[in-house]
């Protein structure tokens, strides 16, 4: 019953990450600061995504311990269905920490708009459903 009320708790803060994130994208263009508030709101809800699925699996008698296994699992049973999006998420994270690098970070935020955000609504509206 425990894992039950983590995974939907966990998608509750998930949902609210996510609404944040969806601020930050259909705000448009943003000045370096608000850059740096996109890809720090990404890292949290990420952390977020992976650890709902990681507590979804757990419930559905699944043993994953990492964030690559649990992508690797929620892939195999079609929680989400681009794989190599989310590991390619997932390796990026050191990308993300170099914020103050003007570069890094614009690099940052075009695969957040472009590939990521995606992802992020695909499976909350996946989640969602199994709710």
């Amino acid at each position: 019953m425990d894992k039950d009320i983590r995974w939907k708790q966990r998608f509750a803060n998930f949902k609210k990450a996510t609404a944040q994130l969806t601020e930050f994208i259909q705000k448009g263009e943003l000045n370096k600061f608000e850059v740096q508030g996109l890809i720090q709101c990404f890292e949290y809800t990420f952390e977020l995504a992976w650890k709902t699925m990681k507590d979804y699996l757990e419930l559905e008698g699944f043993n994953v311990k990492s964030p690559r296994a649990t992508i690797k699992t929620a892939f195999q049973i079609e929680l989400i269905d681009d794989g190599h999006a989310w590991i390619d998420a997932l390796e990026k994270r050191n990308l993300m920490a170099h914020t103050y690098d003007e570069k890094r970070a614009m690099e940052a935020e075009k695969l957040i708009r472009e590939k990521y955000y995606h992802i992020i609504l695909k499976l909350r509206q996946k989640l969602e459903d199994l709710l």
